[in-house]
């Protein structure tokens, strides 16, 4: 089958999250990420960060276990991605306020914290440095790597401004998947999906994108080859969104999934979703006008 890319405007949308206890999740994602709800409704909470429109949905699971750490393939971790680096710094002081244990990694094309929620679903929040600093190696591949991040200038840059939760330019910037099989998930969002090899992490993981960006996705095998998919019964991503920017571009995509033999599913919310080789949905919306 030939591969195609992706439209370069593509982007992600909202993510949905398996929870075990909406209440709970709900304080943790607006009082200490700084999201704020849009809507709730029985089991479900739709965040945002500009008021108009969800970046995360939780969906409130009885029964749900908490999955123990890189023991499955599925979530690694979803990326919030902050407008700028005082912004950053605004974030550090908030986790620190609440407690939060956080790790830190400066990875050339960005400045990064990393946590876990409530149900160690783990979450990524960063600042792009700009594009045109970003830089390629001999293979042309981005070049990353992960660093101590400049903590005390995170500090120094945010002193005196004051946390009033995610400013409204806030996206979700990528996820990241423990998968069992590299070269199948690579398949999946590569060939079928569109997605184009940025980056090589040494030889457990990789990193694709749309539009030239570092990375809308990582994959890594860092639980293991041929680990068990997370299950159902276990926290964990629902799906992630895969915005294009128009009804032909979707028709391309969805004309690659059904060629390769995958079901394509249009749902009630007008979205269409597709699973991934970890039985992550992908879910797939145009660009609103």
């Amino acid at each position: 089958m030939m591969s195609a890319a992706l439209h370069p405007s593509t982007e992600l949308g909202q993510v949905s999250l398996r929870i075990r206890n909406l209440a709970r999740s709900v304080t943790f994602y607006t009082k200490v990420i700084g999201l704020k709800v849009l809507r709730q409704q029985g089991r479900v909470a739709e965040l945002t960060a500009d008021g108009k429109h969800p970046l995360l949905v939780l969906e409130e699971v009885e029964g749900l276990i908490r999955q123990p750490e890189r023991t499955a393939a599925g979530l690694y971790h979803f990326a919030i991605l902050v407008p700028d680096r005082k912004t950053l710094g605004l974030v550090l002081r908030n986790l620190s306020a609440h407690q939060i244990p956080v790790g830190q990694g400066d990875h050339l094309v960005s400045e990064a914290l990393y946590l876990s929620d409530p149900d160690n679903n783990g979450i990524e929040i960063y600042a792009d440095r700009p594009r045109d600093t970003w830089k390629r190696d001999a293979k042309g591949e981005i070049m990353m790597t992960t660093e101590p991040v400049d903590v005390d200038g995170l500090l120094a840059v945010s002193e005196g401004l004051e946390w009033a939760g995610l400013p409204a330019e806030t996206v979700i910037g990528h996820v990241h998947f423990h998968v069992s099989n590299l070269q199948e998930a690579q398949r999946f969002y590569c060939d079928v999906i569109g997605f184009e090899l940025t980056a090589h992490y040494g030889r457990a993981a990789l990193f694709v994108s749309a539009g030239g960006y570092h990375h809308h996705l990582g994959l890594n095998v860092w639980a293991g080859v041929g680990v068990p998919n997370t299950p159902r019964h276990a926290a964990g991503m629902n799906y992630f969104t895969v915005v294009l920017p128009t009804e032909e571009e979707l028709e391309v995509v969805s004309s690659r999934i059904r060629a390769a033999g995958l079901t394509l599913e249009k749902r009630d919310d007008g979205a269409s979703y597709v699973t991934d080789p970890s039985d992550i949905e992908v879910r797939f919306v145009v660009q609103s006008k």
